[in-house]
């Protein structure tokens, strides 16, 4: 998607590259610590430790939902009008980052419940 030309243009399309810029990082951190817990057997149940990634994962899912939310309406709108404001080709991969975008926020959310739930154990 950053690869289109028009890209720039719409604020929407840049506030989700900026928030997937801290998604990825936030999740590559966390799939390297769930490894090295199952490598050394030893779970991460640190309640301090706990607290920020549950607080992580709320903070970065709700910032997921809100980008899936402006580009599905940007691109709805893109849609709407005349052909004039995209091609059909970086309009249909507008469409594709949406529908990327609420794929990444639903398992973002599965991942703060998740964490929620550890949260009362530790």
């Amino acid at each position: 998607m950053s690869l289109g030309v028009e890209f720039y243009s719409y604020s929407a399309f840049c506030y989700l590259v900026t928030t997937m810029g801290l998604v990825i990082p936030w999740s590559c951190t966390l799939a390297v610590l769930d490894g090295y817990s199952v490598v050394v057997k030893c779970p991460v149940r640190q309640p301090g430790i706990l607290f920020i990634i549950a607080a992580g994962d709320w903070v970065l899912s709700v910032l997921t939902l809100a980008a899936a939310c402006s580009t599905a309406s940007v691109v709805d709108l893109l849609f709407q009008t005349s052909s004039s404001f995209c091609t059909p080709k970086c309009c249909s991969r507008y469409q594709l980052s949406a529908a990327m975008a609420f794929l990444t926020w639903f398992l973002s959310l599965a991942s703060a419940l998740v964490n929620l739930w550890l949260l009362p154990s530790s």
